[in-house]
């Protein structure tokens, strides 16, 4: 049949026409599935979180009730006062928050010098180095528990915050390593140029690497605070003086006894008092954490 036929082209475009109605049809269909799927996900997610906010906000006694009510009924707002008042909250929180802010500190220094000396300085042995420190990510951490233990009860620093804020100085292994890979993405024109202006080894990662290198520094900067902050073995294993125990540490107060039931409704409400920091942390943060992690991951 000869193209320019009139009959011939408008069947053409039909059948064209079709064929795009119908692929609008799927792609419309599999995006419904797909918006389906993740509001479920989603709402199973926040179905556990709904019910710590309920739970913090119920008497006592209506806590086991079932099936759950999850309006409170009535709604008892004073949970918050009485989690934060029965055991002194406020010098946990002080506590935490000075132990997390040297970690914090001390990793990112740390993690950061080493980097930039394994991705943009020529050592001999560099990449042995780099490889044995990447072996220690592959010991579980019950390993060197003990050996741990007797090193820092050999120098006498139990019960004090320098078991828990001294490592975070030396590096950690998988953030170095995330590190590298992003500061290995930097181009070494900039490093060469600052050379020629004569900035030296340390004013080049302190002038050029670490200002470009805000992604991933938010990245681990965030992950420390959250293992930090939440860190319940560290101070169990140290910290003897109840004046210097932490947050994650007071939560397990509410944990009641072989002879008492546990009060969750308290519970519930210092849970979320506990992570209210992390939460707004992250959420401060989401922008800059998600870049740093897609450069650390397609980089390298």
């Amino acid at each position: 049949m000869n193209k320019t036929n009139p009959v011939f082209a408008s069947a053409v475009r039909t059948e064209r026409k079709s064929a795009t109605v119908s692929r609008r049809r799927a792609e419309r269909l599999r995006d419904g599935l797909t918006y389906l799927l993740l509001t479920l996900g989603s709402l199973m997610i926040l179905v556990p979180f709904t019910w710590m906010v309920s739970t913090s906000l119920k008497r006592k006694q209506d806590v086991y009730t079932f099936p759950p009510h999850w309006i409170p009924s009535p709604v008892e707002w004073h949970n918050y006062k009485d989690a934060f008042t029965v055991f002194p909250f406020g010098l946990y929180t002080w506590n935490t928050v000075t132990i997390t802010s040297f970690v914090l500190l001390g990793t990112l220094l740390s993690c950061s010098f080493s980097a930039y000396g394994f991705s943009r300085l020529n050592a001999p042995g560099r990449n042995l180095v780099f490889l044995v420190l990447l072996s220690t990510m592959m010991l579980p951490a019950a390993v060197t528990m003990v050996p741990t233990y007797l090193l820092f009860n050999k120098l006498g620093w139990t019960n004090t915050f320098m078991p828990l804020i001294v490592p975070a100085w030396f590096g950690n292994a998988f953030f170095i390593f995330m590190m590298r890979q992003f500061y290995m993405g930097i181009p070494f024109e900039l490093e060469d140029s600052a050379r020629i202006d004569g900035c030296s080894t340390y004013g080049i990662w302190l002038k050029i690497i670490v200002p470009l290198s805000r992604p991933v520094l938010v990245t681990v900067g965030v992950f420390t605070f959250m293992g930090t902050w939440n860190d319940f073995m560290g101070p169990l294993i140290y910290l003897t003086d109840e004046n210097k125990r932490t947050i994650a540490l007071a939560l397990s107060y509410f944990q009641g006894s072989a002879r008492a039931a546990p009060d969750l409704h308290l519970l519930m409400a210092a849970t979320l008092y506990a992570i209210a920091p992390c939460v707004v942390l992250y959420f401060l943060c989401q922008r800059v954490f998600v870049k740093g992690m897609v450069f650390t991951g397609v980089k390298g």
